[in-house]
């Protein structure tokens, strides 16, 4: 029996993952984490969210319940995903983090505290869009310079961070496998006069309407023809799924920073 803390416990994500372990055999969860000052805290986490008494009290400190489970599922912000990741280090025990908007100083921060515990780190829980990640590198190493590379990113108008990290993470994917360096090549707004797109640049919008759950569409433009790499999420269970999906596997893993790739074994055995 895997047993799991989920922070955030309160919140769409945190709910949403917590709903669907409840029937569940093989996995429990055993500690409810949300703000200090949340109106759930100090309710039964079961009660909060219709799902009847489990005896689960919602605490604002991962400390206060952290000795009860075997990982945490973390869906929160940037700032508070590192503090918690630091918190689940210093216990020894693995974490699940699916935040986006890192910065590179933290990424920093996130791998060398990960070499003290199991920690699984990846901006889309979701299994389609990272089956979606290796399709898009295996197409760009035959594509290579003679497509133009656009990548489309739309969300619901409270997402904060934009581009998503999504959208970052494929624009990643291939310009790694283009030996391209991102930081160069990143186009992010086009106004004006802004002359011939060049060659190697990987074009990154963002669209921000209604309650998008997320759709990321890819394309790859070429002369007479295009293709085109569209994911869409029809609700926020694909993500919650992949998460606990993420927490089975951790917890047998070795300590170090892992993704997507590695929990669904599509990570190629070289890298």
């Amino acid at each position: 029996m895997v047993k799991v803390i989920v922070t955030g416990a309160g919140g769409r994500m945190g709910g949403r993952i917590i709903s669907l372990i409840a029937p569940m055999n093989d996995i429990k969860v055993t500690g409810a984490v949300d703000l200090a000052g949340h109106p759930i805290i100090g309710s039964d986490i079961g009660l909060a969210l219709g799902l009847g008494k489990t005896g689960v009290l919602v605490c604002d400190k991962l400390t206060d319940c952290l000795d009860q489970a075997d990982v945490v599922i973390d869906f929160t912000s940037h700032e508070a995903s590192l503090h918690n990741l630091k918190t689940a280090a210093e216990k020894k025990r693995a974490i699940v983090i699916g935040s986006t908007g890192f910065t590179s100083e933290e990424m920093k921060k996130v791998r060398e505290l990960a070499e003290k515990t199991r920690c699984v780190l990846a901006p889309n829980m979701s299994v389609g869009v990272n089956v979606m990640f290796k399709v898009l590198e295996y197409c760009a190493g035959i594509l290579k310079d003679d497509y133009d590379v656009e990548i489309v990113e739309a969300h619901h108008h409270l997402k904060k961070d934009a581009p998503s990290g999504t959208a970052m993470k494929m624009a990643q994917v291939i310009a790694d496998k283009l030996e391209r360096n991102l930081d160069d090549v990143g186009v992010y707004a086009r106004k004006g006069m802004i002359g011939e797109r060049t060659k190697k640049e990987i074009g990154i919008q963002t669209v921000r309407a209604g309650d998008i759950v997320g759709e990321h569409t890819v394309i790859f433009g070429g002369v007479g023809e295009r293709l085109e790499f569209i994911h869409r999420a029809h609700s926020r269970d694909n993500f919650a799924k992949g998460a606990i999906r993420a927490a089975r596997w951790i917890v047998d893993q070795k300590n170090g920073l892992y993704d997507m790739q590695d929990v669904l074994g599509l990570r190629e055995k070289n890298k």
